[in-house]
């Protein structure tokens, strides 16, 4: 549930924080920089102290963070809402680490399947957080708080929620004692270029730059043309749903035909969006929600395969380590992402930046016409 905090009501905070539709992409882009340095704590940790543990910390930073954006509305200062913002990374690192735990516990044989039972497990929240932006507003506003502080006063208690189950219910998530070493630079390199871990990283960094390219700046584009917070949530709802729900169906396929195919698959659906948005009517109610939701569905394809490409895929004392490389990419690309979207948009419109997007699925799309052994 804490995941919509960012993506939905940081872009129209940090714009009304900062008076310019330029600054759209800020708070996401400090929020997914937070996440990619936190990936590399959490996972670092992991061996050490275990995984419950390691993600328990991530949700208690993110929560902190989430608390921090509920005083930067209050207190109108765009400086809080980014330290905020880096601070929530960690949590949104936490839930998405928490994938390879479930992978790791259900052996190779249901790798996709534990990928995806879990992301699936995320949409329930995720998809009802963004329904949630209109009425937390309303909540926060009789408390005397503004609007937007609303939904991510619920992250805040989301994510603290989760933190405390993992830290204090004692979860047996994979822990190692035996293996505390601390791999050099050259191993880690190693690990993360290794076929096929590297396509994995490489496909995990291209879906969120996609992802978050557009979602950055999707609330303000909708905004801009009329609409209000309840039919932004509405939109941003099925979007979230497309990112998580068929996650039972593509871990399923992984297990099935492969990850190969299903990035493949992602890749159309991605491509799909970038042409659609690219020719989308701004005054068309249920174009953008189309639009989006295709875009959702693209991601998770291409982020359940490519994680399947790094799971497993290495010695065991590298594996959480080239983990973290693999969200650190993603946060990397979505970092990038974010502030250049706000630019793309303020410059040539939505349709540029869809039109940039579908060039890069393109570009990674290549990543699959690679051998998977070196």
């Amino acid at each position: 549930m804490g995941l919509g905090a960012g993506g939905t009501a940081g872009a129209l905070l940090g714009v009304e924080l900062a008076g310019t539709d330029a600054a759209a992409g800020l708070p996401l882009g400090l929020l997914v920089l937070g996440s990619a340095a936190s990936a590399l704590l959490i996972s670092g940790r992991s061996n050490r102290v275990g995984r419950a543990r390691s993600l328990a910390l991530g949700y208690a930073l993110g929560s902190a963070g989430a608390a921090l954006s509920v005083f930067a509305a209050a207190a109108g200062s765009l400086a809080a809402l980014l330290a905020g913002s880096l601070l929530l990374g960690s949590a949104n690192a936490s839930v998405f680490l928490a994938r390879y735990a479930a992978a790791e516990a259900a052996g190779e044989a249901s790798t996709g399947r534990a990928l995806g039972v879990v992301l699936f497990s995320t949409s329930v929240g995720a998809i009802a957080s963004p329904l949630l932006l209109d009425p937390s507003g309303d909540l926060v506003h009789a408390a005397g708080l503004p609007r937007l502080s609303g939904i991510y006063l619920i992250a805040a208690v989301a994510f603290l929620a989760a933190g405390a189950t993992l830290g204090l219910g004692g979860v047996g998530l994979v822990h190692r004692p035996e293996e505390t070493f601390t791999p050099t630079r050259r191993q880690l390199l190693d690990g993360a270029f290794a076929v096929p871990a590297r396509y994995g990283v490489a496909l995990l960094a291209s879906a969120n730059f996609v992802m978050v390219g557009v979602m950055a700046v999707a609330p303000v584009y909708l905004m801009a043309h009329g609409e209000d917070l309840e039919m932004v949530g509405t939109a941003i709802s099925p979007h979230v749903a497309g990112m998580f729900a068929p996650s039972p169906l593509s871990g399923w396929l992984v297990d099935r035909v492969g990850p190969r195919a299903v990035v493949g698959a992602g890749c159309v659906f991605m491509l799909v969006a970038g042409l659609g948005g690219a020719l989308a009517d701004p005054q068309g109610v249920w174009w953008t929600p189309l639009v989006l939701v295709t875009l959702g569905i693209g991601w998770n394809f291409g982020v359940v395969g490519g994680s399947a490409f790094i799971a497993g895929s290495m010695d065991a004392s590298l594996q959480t380590y080239v983990e973290g490389i693999g969200e650190a990419a993603m946060g990397a690309a979505a970092a990038v992402a974010a502030p250049m979207a706000g630019l793309v948009v303020a410059l040539g419109g939505f349709a540029a930046l869809s039109f940039a997007m579908a060039v890069v699925v393109m570009l990674a799309a290549a990543c699959l016409t690679a051998p998977l052994r070196s």
